[in-house]
């Protein structure tokens, strides 16, 4: 056992908000300290991560993270319906996710952060002006470290700040799985420019799937549904061979497998902050249910975090009282609509009668709507613009 390490921040988790919030920290001048079990950034890539443009442009994401671009929407379902947006120009981007994870890291480490791969905090407690952490590395090898902030940035398993009480809103959750296929060119030139989505009943049960286009000759196909303790639910692994046979994607060869869970709550109203330790990302429930999008919204909650937790090394630790309203602000008031809008939309869909709800839906939203109203709809949540529609449809009036 060595001695007692130090540093101002150690966060745990290298995700995109854990390693955002690393370098915005070290550029500020803090020291910090970011650790994660993974031996590669590279490994465990289970987001399927489609971003709207602006958000690429937002956390300046160069191309060498960016897959491939997309400019439309393919929409499958109910039944054997299709509806497609096409804009005239790129409307967004899919991420290689591990590239994005490993050019985060270098940017945290080129503005001094540390970064130790193959180790987990294990085990932490409030210690005179902040916490004392044990962490475990490869072969079992323990280290001490103390530091005046921890953040759990573990993602949805919320590893150090545990999950929230029944009062504080019940926690709702889902689960994916995603396969990374290689096919011949004229086939993915099929599925290229675009997201298409597989939704109703017949497709996913209480959930949806997709296809996705990244580089030349690869498409991610996936499935994802919300939980639903009162019914069956088929095998994920089952749903996706059946979408692969659907599409005519048999023959292709899988090149990784990957899946993993979201869960959060709809009005957010958890605990961002226990004495020394502060919650990030999906850890304090950032990830959106309607979509299953975490990527932008956890980082989002590292641009709201890092000032505050700046200034708090300053000396004027009561400035983080202000993180949760203020990321409760960035994340905005149509949230918790998205987060009804998902449930009663996913967990519904289970019958004829679901499937003819969204449909009639889908049948508005082709009539009235472009590729880019259709990218505000689901990725800003701007269901004001189609109220007369969606919200009757969100309240079961129709």
């Amino acid at each position: 056992m060595s001695d007692v390490q130090t540093c101002d921040v150690l966060i745990a988790g290298a995700g995109p908000a854990g390693l955002l919030l690393a370098r915005l920290l070290a550029e500020g001048g803090a020291s910090v300290l970011v650790v994660d079990p993974l031996q590669d950034l590279r490994h465990g890539a289970f987001s399927s991560a489609a971003l709207p443009l602006e958000a690429v442009r937002h956390f300046l994401l160069p191309e060498q993270v960016q897959a491939a671009q997309w400019r439309g929407w393919e929409l499958h379902g109910p039944g054997e319906a299709l509806y497609s947006w096409i804009a005239d120009h790129s409307l967004g981007a899919v991420l290689d996710f591990g590239a994005l994870r490993c050019w985060l890291a270098a940017q945290a480490q080129a503005a001094g952060a540390q970064l130790r791969l193959g180790w987990a905090v294990r085990q932490w407690q409030p210690s005179g002006s902040g916490a004392s952490a044990s962490l475990r590395g490869p072969a079992g090898v323990e280290q001490f470290h103390h530091c005046r902030w921890l953040v759990d940035a573990t993602g949805q398993r919320r590893a150090l700040l545990g999950d929230p009480s029944a009062e504080a809103g019940s926690l709702v959750s889902g689960e994916g799985v995603e396969w990374l296929l290689e096919v011949p060119t004229p086939q993915w030139q099929r599925w290229a420019d675009r997201l298409s989505f597989m939704l109703g009943s017949s497709w996913v049960p209480q959930g949806y799937g997709w296809v996705f286009p990244m580089q030349s000759g690869q498409l991610k196909l996936g499935v994802c549904r919300l939980h639903d303790g009162r019914r069956r639910q088929p095998p994920l692994h089952l749903l996706l061979r059946g979408l692969q046979q659907r599409l005519e994607l048999e023959g292709a060869t899988v090149l990784d497998r990957h899946g993993g869970l979201i869960r959060s709550t709809i009005r957010r109203r958890e605990p961002h902050q226990r004495g020394p330790l502060l919650g990030l990302g999906d850890a304090v429930s950032t990830g959106n249910l309607l979509g299953g999008e975490g990527i932008r919204h956890a980082m989002a909650s590292s641009e709201v975090l890092a000032p505050l937790l700046l200034e708090a090394l300053a000396g004027r630790p009561e400035r983080l009282s202000r993180y949760a309203p203020r990321l409760k602000r960035r994340l905005g008031w149509r949230w918790s609509l998205s987060g009804r809008l998902a449930r009663r939309t996913w967990l519904g869909l289970h019958s004829s009668s679901g499937d003819e709800r969204l449909q009639r839906l889908l049948v508005g939203l082709q009539q009235k709507s472009s590729a880019e109203e259709l990218s505000a709809l689901l990725f800003d949540y701007r269901f004001e613009r189609y109220g007369l529609k969606v919200l009757p449809y969100l309240l079961g009036w129709r």
